[in-house]
Protein backbone atom coordinates (compact mmCIF):
# COMPACT_ATOMS: atom_id res chain seq x y z
CA UNK A 1 0.00 0.00 0.00
CA UNK A 2 1.51 4.02 -0.81
CA UNK A 3 2.05 6.09 1.87
CA UNK A 4 -1.36 8.01 0.96
CA UNK A 5 -3.28 5.22 2.41
CA UNK A 6 -5.49 6.33 5.16
CA UNK A 7 -5.45 5.77 8.84
CA UNK A 8 -8.86 3.42 8.14
CA UNK A 9 -6.58 0.95 5.99
CA UNK A 10 -4.21 0.66 8.91
CA UNK A 11 -6.92 -0.21 11.47
CA UNK A 12 -8.68 -2.58 9.14
CA UNK A 13 -5.42 -4.49 8.96
CA UNK A 14 -5.90 -7.61 11.17
CA UNK A 15 -1.90 -7.72 12.36
CA UNK A 16 -2.30 -3.84 13.43
CA UNK A 17 -5.70 -4.75 15.42
CA UNK A 18 -3.73 -7.71 17.78
CA UNK A 19 -0.60 -5.00 17.48
CA UNK A 20 -3.39 -2.59 18.87
CA UNK A 21 -4.44 -5.09 21.35
CA UNK A 22 -1.00 -5.76 22.94
CA UNK A 23 -0.25 -2.27 23.26
CA UNK A 24 -3.23 -1.85 25.64
CA UNK A 25 -2.06 -5.04 27.64
CA UNK A 26 1.45 -2.93 27.67
CA UNK A 27 -0.38 -0.05 29.42
CA UNK A 28 -3.14 -1.67 31.73
CA UNK A 29 -1.05 -2.99 34.57
CA UNK A 30 -0.49 0.23 36.55
CA UNK A 31 -2.99 2.69 35.31
CA UNK A 32 -6.18 0.25 35.75
CA UNK A 33 -5.35 -0.82 39.28
CA UNK A 34 -4.35 2.35 40.94
CA UNK A 35 -7.27 3.73 41.99
CA UNK A 36 -8.01 0.64 44.09
CA UNK A 37 -4.78 1.58 46.63
CA UNK A 38 -6.38 3.19 49.01
CA UNK A 39 -9.18 0.32 49.37
CA UNK A 40 -6.47 -1.99 48.94
CA UNK A 41 -4.33 -0.76 51.89
CA UNK A 42 -7.12 -0.65 53.79
CA UNK A 43 -8.35 -4.54 53.15
CA UNK A 44 -5.02 -5.84 53.32
CA UNK A 45 -3.48 -3.19 56.36
CA UNK A 46 -0.54 -2.25 54.02
CA UNK A 47 0.81 0.94 55.61
CA UNK A 48 1.19 3.88 52.81
CA UNK A 49 4.85 3.58 52.86
CA UNK A 50 4.50 -0.11 51.49
CA UNK A 51 1.61 0.58 48.78
CA UNK A 52 3.92 1.87 46.22
CA UNK A 53 5.86 -1.55 45.93
CA UNK A 54 2.79 -2.93 43.82
CA UNK A 55 4.11 -0.52 41.22
CA UNK A 56 7.79 -1.02 42.11
CA UNK A 57 7.91 -4.64 41.43
CA UNK A 58 5.53 -5.08 38.72
CA UNK A 59 7.61 -2.08 36.61
CA UNK A 60 11.40 -3.26 37.64
CA UNK A 61 11.37 -6.53 35.46
CA UNK A 62 11.28 -4.57 32.25
CA UNK A 63 14.47 -2.53 33.29
CA UNK A 64 16.02 -5.91 34.27
CA UNK A 65 14.48 -8.66 31.40
CA UNK A 66 13.65 -5.84 28.47
CA UNK A 67 17.07 -6.29 26.66
CA UNK A 68 17.80 -9.97 27.47
CA UNK A 69 13.83 -10.54 25.83
CA UNK A 70 14.79 -8.24 23.09
CA UNK A 71 17.78 -10.76 21.65
CA UNK A 72 15.71 -13.88 22.66
CA UNK A 73 12.83 -12.10 19.75
CA UNK A 74 15.77 -11.54 17.32
CA UNK A 75 16.97 -15.50 17.76
CA UNK A 76 13.74 -17.22 18.69
CA UNK A 77 11.44 -15.58 16.95
CA UNK A 78 8.91 -12.70 17.83
CA UNK A 79 5.87 -14.88 18.93
CA UNK A 80 8.21 -17.71 20.73
CA UNK A 81 8.65 -14.53 23.17
CA UNK A 82 5.13 -12.74 22.84
CA UNK A 83 2.48 -15.75 23.58
CA UNK A 84 3.90 -16.72 26.77
CA UNK A 85 4.08 -12.41 27.66
CA UNK A 86 0.82 -12.35 27.20
CA UNK A 87 -0.08 -15.79 29.24
CA UNK A 88 1.65 -14.85 32.11
CA UNK A 89 0.75 -11.53 32.29
CA UNK A 90 -3.13 -12.28 32.20
CA UNK A 91 -2.88 -15.54 34.53
CA UNK A 92 -0.47 -13.73 37.00
CA UNK A 93 -2.17 -10.86 36.95
CA UNK A 94 -5.78 -11.82 36.96
CA UNK A 95 -4.64 -14.57 40.38
CA UNK A 96 -3.75 -10.84 41.93
CA UNK A 97 -7.45 -10.29 42.14
CA UNK A 98 -7.93 -13.84 44.81
CA UNK A 99 -4.44 -13.08 47.15
CA UNK A 100 -5.80 -11.69 50.51
CA UNK A 101 -1.79 -11.67 51.37
CA UNK A 102 -0.09 -8.53 50.63
CA UNK A 103 3.79 -10.36 50.14
CA UNK A 104 1.55 -12.85 47.94
CA UNK A 105 0.10 -10.30 46.05
CA UNK A 106 3.86 -8.85 45.45
CA UNK A 107 4.76 -11.64 43.91
CA UNK A 108 2.01 -12.43 41.72
CA UNK A 109 2.70 -9.12 40.41
CA UNK A 110 6.31 -9.19 39.86
CA UNK A 111 5.47 -12.09 37.74
CA UNK A 112 3.13 -9.76 36.09
CA UNK A 113 5.58 -7.33 35.49
CA UNK A 114 8.18 -10.59 33.49
CA UNK A 115 5.54 -10.69 31.49
CA UNK A 116 4.37 -7.26 30.42
CA UNK A 117 8.42 -6.75 30.00
CA UNK A 118 8.50 -7.47 26.64
CA UNK A 119 4.67 -6.34 25.53
CA UNK A 120 5.34 -2.93 24.59
CA UNK A 121 8.78 -3.17 23.32
CA UNK A 122 7.56 -6.25 20.62
CA UNK A 123 4.17 -3.94 19.85
CA UNK A 124 6.99 -1.86 18.08
CA UNK A 125 9.01 -4.22 16.81
CA UNK A 126 6.15 -5.53 15.21
CA UNK A 127 5.27 -2.47 12.87
CA UNK A 128 8.98 -2.20 12.38
CA UNK A 129 8.90 -5.17 11.06
CA UNK A 130 5.65 -4.87 8.96
CA UNK A 131 5.84 -1.75 7.68
CA UNK A 132 8.12 1.25 6.12
CA UNK A 133 8.24 4.60 4.86
CA UNK A 134 5.32 6.47 5.66
CA UNK A 135 3.51 3.34 6.67
CA UNK A 136 5.65 2.70 9.59
CA UNK A 137 5.16 6.04 10.59
CA UNK A 138 1.21 6.24 10.76
CA UNK A 139 1.35 2.76 12.32
CA UNK A 140 3.45 4.04 15.18
CA UNK A 141 1.42 7.25 15.60
CA UNK A 142 -1.64 5.09 15.82
CA UNK A 143 -0.32 2.55 18.09
CA UNK A 144 0.71 5.73 20.34
CA UNK A 145 -2.69 7.00 20.13
CA UNK A 146 -4.41 3.64 21.37
CA UNK A 147 -1.79 3.95 24.67
CA UNK A 148 -2.99 7.09 25.35
CA UNK A 149 -6.15 6.21 25.18
CA UNK A 150 -5.75 3.21 27.03
CA UNK A 151 -3.53 4.93 29.79
CA UNK A 152 -6.58 8.17 29.67
CA UNK A 153 -9.57 5.49 30.03
CA UNK A 154 -7.97 2.89 32.41
CA UNK A 155 -7.91 4.91 35.74
CA UNK A 156 -12.01 5.56 35.27
CA UNK A 157 -12.54 2.17 34.62
CA UNK A 158 -10.35 0.88 37.25
CA UNK A 159 -11.87 3.13 39.63
CA UNK A 160 -15.42 2.38 38.93
CA UNK A 161 -14.87 -1.41 39.14
CA UNK A 162 -12.72 -0.68 42.74
CA UNK A 163 -16.08 0.84 44.13
CA UNK A 164 -17.14 -2.89 43.88
CA UNK A 165 -13.90 -4.25 45.63
CA UNK A 166 -10.55 -3.61 45.68
CA UNK A 167 -9.31 -6.79 43.60
CA UNK A 168 -11.90 -6.37 40.99
CA UNK A 169 -9.58 -4.08 38.56
CA UNK A 170 -6.58 -6.76 39.21
CA UNK A 171 -9.23 -9.44 36.88
CA UNK A 172 -8.55 -7.30 34.01
CA UNK A 173 -5.54 -9.12 32.71
CA UNK A 174 -7.30 -12.10 32.12
CA UNK A 175 -8.41 -10.30 28.76
CA UNK A 176 -4.47 -11.08 27.87
CA UNK A 177 -5.42 -14.72 27.78
CA UNK A 178 -7.56 -14.30 24.56
CA UNK A 179 -5.37 -11.83 22.50
CA UNK A 180 -2.65 -14.46 23.28
CA UNK A 181 -4.75 -16.95 21.45
CA UNK A 182 -5.65 -14.19 18.76
CA UNK A 183 -2.27 -13.37 18.14
CA UNK A 184 -1.29 -17.56 17.58
CA UNK A 185 -4.68 -18.11 15.23
CA UNK A 186 -4.45 -14.11 13.43
CA UNK A 187 -0.59 -12.79 13.70
CA UNK A 188 0.71 -13.54 10.22
CA UNK A 189 3.78 -11.80 10.83
CA UNK A 190 7.82 -12.19 8.99
CA UNK A 191 9.54 -13.95 11.66
CA UNK A 192 12.97 -13.18 11.46
CA UNK A 193 15.60 -15.21 9.64
CA UNK A 194 18.83 -14.84 11.87
CA UNK A 195 21.60 -17.51 9.67
CA UNK A 196 24.39 -15.74 11.84
CA UNK A 197 26.00 -17.41 15.25
CA UNK A 198 25.44 -15.45 18.29
CA UNK A 199 28.44 -13.70 18.27
CA UNK A 200 28.20 -11.95 15.34
CA UNK A 201 24.70 -11.42 16.64
CA UNK A 202 26.02 -9.58 19.41
CA UNK A 203 28.88 -7.81 16.99
CA UNK A 204 25.48 -6.32 14.94
CA UNK A 205 23.82 -5.18 18.70
CA UNK A 206 27.10 -3.91 19.67
CA UNK A 207 26.75 -2.18 16.17
CA UNK A 208 24.03 -0.02 16.97
CA UNK A 209 24.59 0.71 20.13
CA UNK A 210 27.49 2.55 18.53
CA UNK A 211 25.36 4.47 16.06
CA UNK A 212 24.94 7.90 17.59
CA UNK A 213 21.77 8.50 16.45
CA UNK A 214 20.69 5.10 18.13
CA UNK A 215 22.33 6.56 21.15
CA UNK A 216 20.97 9.97 21.02
CA UNK A 217 17.40 8.24 20.78
CA UNK A 218 17.54 6.72 23.67
CA UNK A 219 18.64 9.35 25.84
CA UNK A 220 15.75 11.31 24.39
CA UNK A 221 13.54 8.29 25.29
CA UNK A 222 14.56 8.73 29.07
CA UNK A 223 14.24 12.14 28.96
CA UNK A 224 10.93 11.69 27.68
CA UNK A 225 9.81 10.14 30.67
CA UNK A 226 11.93 12.09 33.12
CA UNK A 227 9.58 15.19 32.03
CA UNK A 228 6.87 12.99 32.21
CA UNK A 229 6.83 11.46 35.61
CA UNK A 230 9.03 14.07 36.90
CA UNK A 231 6.81 17.52 36.55
CA UNK A 232 3.69 16.22 35.01
CA UNK A 233 2.97 12.92 37.23
CA UNK A 234 4.46 14.27 40.76
CA UNK A 235 4.55 17.43 40.70
CA UNK A 236 1.74 18.96 38.77
CA UNK A 237 -0.79 17.31 40.92
CA UNK A 238 1.05 18.81 43.91
CA UNK A 239 0.99 22.52 42.32
CA UNK A 240 -3.04 22.25 41.15
CA UNK A 241 -3.84 21.04 45.06
CA UNK A 242 -1.52 23.85 46.85
CA UNK A 243 -2.40 26.63 44.17
CA UNK A 244 -6.14 26.30 43.26
CA UNK A 245 -7.00 23.67 46.33
CA UNK A 246 -8.52 21.50 43.45
CA UNK A 247 -10.45 18.30 43.94
CA UNK A 248 -9.14 14.91 42.90
CA UNK A 249 -11.71 15.01 40.16
CA UNK A 250 -10.50 18.23 38.93
CA UNK A 251 -6.75 17.50 38.94
CA UNK A 252 -7.99 13.97 36.97
CA UNK A 253 -9.31 16.05 34.46
CA UNK A 254 -6.46 18.36 34.36
CA UNK A 255 -3.97 15.51 33.99
CA UNK A 256 -6.19 13.17 31.65
CA UNK A 257 -6.00 16.22 28.79
CA UNK A 258 -2.26 15.01 28.42
CA UNK A 259 -3.82 11.75 26.83
CA UNK A 260 -6.15 13.34 24.44
CA UNK A 261 -3.72 15.95 23.24
CA UNK A 262 -1.29 12.56 22.46
CA UNK A 263 -4.05 10.79 21.09
CA UNK A 264 -5.12 13.94 19.06
CA UNK A 265 -1.72 14.46 17.48
CA UNK A 266 -0.07 11.10 17.13
CA UNK A 267 -3.20 9.79 15.23
CA UNK A 268 -2.09 12.54 12.76
CA UNK A 269 1.39 11.48 12.66
CA UNK A 270 1.58 10.15 9.69
CA UNK A 271 -0.06 13.70 7.61
CA UNK A 272 3.00 15.36 9.84
CA UNK A 273 5.26 12.89 8.41
CA UNK A 274 4.83 13.60 5.14
CA UNK A 275 5.54 17.50 5.12
CA UNK A 276 8.43 17.38 7.74
CA UNK A 277 10.78 14.76 8.57
CA UNK A 278 10.54 12.58 11.96
CA UNK A 279 13.95 14.73 13.16
CA UNK A 280 12.19 17.88 13.04
CA UNK A 281 9.36 16.49 14.75
CA UNK A 282 11.39 15.20 17.47
CA UNK A 283 13.13 18.86 17.46
CA UNK A 284 10.10 20.60 17.63
CA UNK A 285 8.43 18.50 20.67
CA UNK A 286 11.45 19.34 22.92
CA UNK A 287 10.83 23.48 22.22
CA UNK A 288 7.20 22.81 23.03
CA UNK A 289 7.94 20.72 25.95
CA UNK A 290 10.33 23.91 27.41
CA UNK A 291 7.17 26.38 26.34
CA UNK A 292 4.62 24.17 28.47
CA UNK A 293 6.94 23.90 31.41
CA UNK A 294 7.56 27.71 31.26
CA UNK A 295 3.93 28.52 31.02
CA UNK A 296 2.65 26.26 34.20
CA UNK A 297 4.12 28.88 36.80
CA UNK A 298 2.19 31.84 35.18
CA UNK A 299 -1.27 30.34 34.51
CA UNK A 300 -3.67 32.46 37.29
CA UNK A 301 -6.39 29.83 37.07
CA UNK A 302 -6.85 25.85 37.47
CA UNK A 303 -8.35 25.58 33.84
CA UNK A 304 -5.86 27.75 32.47
CA UNK A 305 -3.06 25.04 33.45
CA UNK A 306 -5.05 22.91 29.76
CA UNK A 307 -2.66 25.32 27.58
CA UNK A 308 0.73 24.00 29.14
CA UNK A 309 -1.00 20.12 29.75
CA UNK A 310 -2.05 20.12 26.20
CA UNK A 311 1.19 21.59 24.45
CA UNK A 312 2.74 19.38 26.64
CA UNK A 313 0.79 16.46 24.71
CA UNK A 314 1.01 17.78 21.30
CA UNK A 315 4.85 17.40 22.00
CA UNK A 316 4.56 13.52 23.40
CA UNK A 317 2.30 13.01 20.55
CA UNK A 318 4.84 14.08 17.75
CA UNK A 319 7.77 12.76 20.27
CA UNK A 320 7.15 9.11 21.17
CA UNK A 321 6.39 7.69 17.80
CA UNK A 322 8.89 9.40 15.74
CA UNK A 323 11.79 7.91 18.26
CA UNK A 324 10.36 4.33 17.56
CA UNK A 325 10.04 4.97 13.68
CA UNK A 326 13.69 6.09 13.84
CA UNK A 327 14.84 2.97 15.95
CA UNK A 328 13.00 1.01 13.22
CA UNK A 329 14.71 2.99 10.65
CA UNK A 330 18.39 3.26 12.12
CA UNK A 331 18.40 -0.36 14.00
CA UNK A 332 20.65 -3.70 12.14
CA UNK A 333 17.37 -5.32 11.12
CA UNK A 334 18.84 -8.78 12.51
CA UNK A 335 18.71 -6.60 15.78
CA UNK A 336 15.78 -4.82 16.20
CA UNK A 337 14.04 -6.40 18.94
CA UNK A 338 17.30 -6.22 20.72
CA UNK A 339 17.63 -2.52 20.09
CA UNK A 340 14.27 -1.50 20.93
CA UNK A 341 13.92 -3.41 23.76
CA UNK A 342 16.74 -1.36 25.26
CA UNK A 343 14.88 1.89 24.10
CA UNK A 344 12.62 0.26 26.44
CA UNK A 345 14.85 -0.08 29.62
CA UNK A 346 15.88 3.59 29.07
CA UNK A 347 12.30 4.69 29.49
CA UNK A 348 12.30 2.55 33.34
CA UNK A 349 15.78 5.07 33.69
CA UNK A 350 13.25 8.12 32.87
CA UNK A 351 10.63 6.94 35.27
CA UNK A 352 12.70 6.10 37.71
CA UNK A 353 14.97 9.52 37.61
CA UNK A 354 12.18 12.07 37.33
CA UNK A 355 10.65 12.38 40.51
CA UNK A 356 14.48 11.96 41.96
CA UNK A 357 15.14 14.71 39.74
CA UNK A 358 12.46 17.05 40.74
CA UNK A 359 12.55 15.90 43.86
CA UNK A 360 15.44 17.10 44.41
CA UNK A 361 14.89 20.23 42.71
CA UNK A 362 12.02 21.11 44.60
CA UNK A 363 14.14 20.77 47.87
CA UNK A 364 16.40 23.45 46.41
CA UNK A 365 13.91 25.40 45.16
CA UNK A 366 10.42 25.50 45.66
CA UNK A 367 7.53 24.52 42.98
CA UNK A 368 8.58 27.11 40.32
CA UNK A 369 12.04 25.27 40.22
CA UNK A 370 10.85 21.81 39.13
CA UNK A 371 9.32 24.13 36.11
CA UNK A 372 11.40 26.38 35.17
CA UNK A 373 14.23 23.25 35.57
CA UNK A 374 12.44 21.12 33.85
CA UNK A 375 11.94 23.68 30.97
CA UNK A 376 15.87 24.37 30.98
CA UNK A 377 16.06 20.50 30.75
CA UNK A 378 14.02 20.20 27.88
CA UNK A 379 16.41 22.71 25.65
CA UNK A 380 19.46 20.98 26.86
CA UNK A 381 18.13 17.43 25.63
CA UNK A 382 17.21 19.55 22.27
CA UNK A 383 20.92 20.34 22.24
CA UNK A 384 21.90 16.75 22.90
CA UNK A 385 19.88 15.36 20.30
CA UNK A 386 21.09 17.90 17.77
CA UNK A 387 24.48 17.01 18.13
CA UNK A 388 23.56 13.09 18.08
CA UNK A 389 22.11 13.43 14.60
CA UNK A 390 24.44 15.84 12.98
CA UNK A 391 26.37 13.08 11.37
Amino acid sequence: MTATDSSSALYRDRNVQIIFAICLMSVLGVASVTPAFPKLAQALEVPPERIGLLVTVFTFPTVLLGPVLGVLADRLGRKAILIPALLLFGIAGSACALARDYNLLLVLRCLQGIGAAPLLSLSITLIGDLFTGDRRVAAMGLNATVSSMGTASYPTLGGLLAVFGWFYPFLLPVLAIPIALWAVLGLKHPEPQSNVDLSTYFVNVAKGLRNRRIVGLFISSAANFVLLYGAHVTFLPLLIAQKFQATSFEIGLVLSSLSVAIALISSQLGKLARRYSTRSLIRVSYILFAIAMLLVPFMPTLWALLLPTMIFGVGLGMNFPSIQTLLAELAPREALAAIISINGTFFGLGQTLGPLLTGTTFAWGGMDAVFFGSSLFAIVILFIYHYCTCL
